[in-house]
């Protein structure tokens, strides 16, 4: 050993003056990037500020948005990457807009395409992003939303009534919501989108393969046996092939004439008159790729709104006011006694409720930053130019609390059909993104939301009804259509039609 140390001893200098030259080398061209636009002027080597980004997120990226104040932009440096944060709605506008392989791609996961694999429209752009989204816009017509809205009802229901047992097992204890409502959200996912076709052993296994890819999609990316994203990535795989058998079967169904029950069936129905029509598939149409495209689409349902949810329940236990006006409006409206689900037209009446649904929204943004990638220079300004291969994140967040009157409140009335400010301030209002890759989905997550507050807000509640205990209590205590309470909607892998 001593002989090996005496051997490297006289390279020493070399190896510090090689390190002293590297660090020096980064630092300057940090500066040259940074210029003259808010951020650290001093950063770390290779690591830049991820110490401050992993203990502290939040203060993390507040600090990012006071800095950006004066120009709307700001600068760091994360383990060896330079990014800008964009606080500027504009500016924010002007990134979602320019997505093409000369200006920014989406940044979806930095592994995302070995984790997501080939087919996956994060990742789309120009003409073949543009066919594919008008593909899949028969999802999502009046028809077919009136579909998913009795099968969201009857899911919130059963899901209410679960949650409404664990609390009689153990009264007076909180009930951890977190899972409980993103096994909800799950659930509706499978039954909406792939419904008929998931026996009660695969809804099984397909929570299972769906939760090992949550719980392991941020682990460190070693594609290895038995490490947590090899595990994910398999089971994206298995997620993939098994949604891919059911566009099969649902093309088959929809050949012979069946009428659709779910959103692959309205899918499978489009692509099967166009083969009539034209005696070939159209693009992108094949069972591996509308696998992997229901996949984006489940990866899109879940987390966010699992977040809305539970920010749901923690806005209206804090804003009774709001709270009380909910459940009046929908006391007027539908009645869980009335042995129906809420129709079309009383899910146009509850005006005030969709308005909560909608600040919720905008108070709380479920995808606060929304990271791209810059392929090439990007002049944002007229005096700064983006270098290429930077992260950029335009915050969602920040564009939520400028223009709006009451930016800074959980306020309703500012979606009134008085002031209609969501129209007013549109440009603000980013939570379901904006330019080629704007949300498609947006009315049935905002369907699903209103349900959900609409259904869980009918509870018992007094004028002495302790604060802390109301939405508690709304969970705890929710009323049920009789018809809800009694009979099993989803008997194995067939929705059963409700006598309404």
């Amino acid at each position: 050993m001593v002989s090996y140390l005496s051997f490297l001893s006289p390279f020493a200098p070399f190896f510090v003056t090689f390190l002293l030259l590297f660090l020096l080398v980064e630092q300057i061209s940090y500066l040259r990037k940074k210029r003259n636009v808010p951020g650290s002027n001093i950063i770390l080597p290779f690591l830049g500020n991820a110490i401050s980004l992993t203990t502290k997120p939040t203060s993390f990226w507040k600090v990012q948005a006071d800095l950006a104040a004066s120009l709307g932009f700001s600068v760091n440096y994360i383990i060896g990457r330079f990014i800008v944060f964009i606080r500027n709605t504009e500016l924010s506008h002007l990134i979602f807009a320019n997505l093409r392989p000369d200006a920014f791609l989406l940044v979806g996961h930095p592994f995302g395409k070995k984790l997501f694999g080939e087919h996956n429209m994060i990742y789309m752009f120009g003409q073949d992003h543009k066919d594919l989204r008008h593909q899949i816009a028969p999802n999502f017509t009046p028809r077919a939303l009136s579909t998913y809205t009795t099968l969201q009802q009857i899911i919130i229901l059963q899901h209410l009534r679960s949650w409404e047992r664990l609390s009689s097992e153990s009264p007076g204890k909180p009930i951890y919501l977190r899972l409980l409502a993103r096994d909800m959200n799950l659930e509706t996912s499978q039954t909406v989108f792939v419904g008929r076709y998931l026996s009660r052993e695969a809804r099984e296994k397909f929570r299972d393969d769906y939760n090992l890819f949550n719980t392991r999609l941020m682990k460190l990316p070693f594609d290895l046996p038995d490490f947590a994203f090899r595990n994910a990535r398999l089971a994206v795989e298995r997620l993939v092939e098994t949604l891919s058998d059911y566009a099969t079967q649902s093309k088959k169904r929809m050949s012979e004439g069946d009428e659709p029950s779910c959103l692959i069936d309205f899918w499978m129905q489009e692509t099967v008159r166009e083969i009539a029509e034209s005696k070939t598939a159209p693009p992108r149409s094949s069972d591996v790729e509308i696998g992997s495209y229901l996949f984006d689409f489940l990866f899109a349902a879940q987390d966010a709104s699992t977040s809305l949810l539970l920010w749901v329940v923690t806005l209206l236990d804090s804003h009774l006011d709001v709270l009380r006006r909910v459940r009046e409006e929908v006391s007027r409206i539908w009645s869980p006694e009335s042995d129906t689900l809420i129709s079309a037209e009383q899910l146009r009446e509850m005006r005030y409720t969709q308005t909560v649904a909608r600040e919720v929204i905008r108070y709380k943004p479920p995808a606060a930053l929304v990271p791209h990638i810059a392929m090439k220079d990007f002049p944002l300004t007229e005096s700064y130019t983006i270098p290429k291969g930077t992260i950029v994140f335009p915050s969602v967040y920040e564009s939520s609390f400028q223009g709006f009157t009451e930016a800074d409140r959980f306020e309703p009335e500012q979606f009134s059909e008085d002031r209609q400010e969501e129209v007013i301030f549109k440009r603000n209002y980013l939570a379901f993104g904006a330019g080629p890759h704007q949300c498609v989905g947006q009315r049935y997550a905002l369907n699903h939301l209103v349900f959900f507050i609409a259904i869980s807000s009918r509870c018992s509640i007094s004028s002495d009804t302790e604060p802390r205990a109301v939405m508690k209590s709304c969970i705890a205590r929710p009323s049920f259509p009789k018809t809800a309470a009694a009979s099993p909607y989803l008997r194995g892998a067939h929705v059963i039609p409700i006598s309404l």
